[in-house]
């Protein structure tokens, strides 16, 4: 399952916080230095889903706000009640 996101880094907390344009927007509370930002993106969304970590990954937007996660074992319904999301 693939999920593109929209991420805002140094939120006051990390939360979900909408859509912006077809991707969730999610705030981030880490800072955008060394990856600390995806990281805490990948558990942020494996915590939501209820997942282990190892089953999300960052598969584009390394450096980017906007970002594409693959995600292991969920199906886009999970991924819907658990994030709001309208997966592809």
């Amino acid at each position: 399952m693939r999920l593109d996101v929209y991420i805002q880094p140094r939120a006051s907390k990390t939360e979900l916080a909408g859509m912006h344009g077809d991707h969730i927007k999610i705030r981030i509370a880490a800072p955008p230095v060394e990856g600390a930002a995806n990281d805490a993106l990948i558990e942020f969304v494996a915590r939501r889903l209820g997942i282990a970590k190892r089953r999300v990954r960052l598969i584009s937007g390394k450096s980017s706000r906007t970002k594409s996660l693959e995600i292991d074992g969920v199906d886009s319904s999970q991924i819907s009640s658990a994030l709001g999301s309208q997966a592809s």
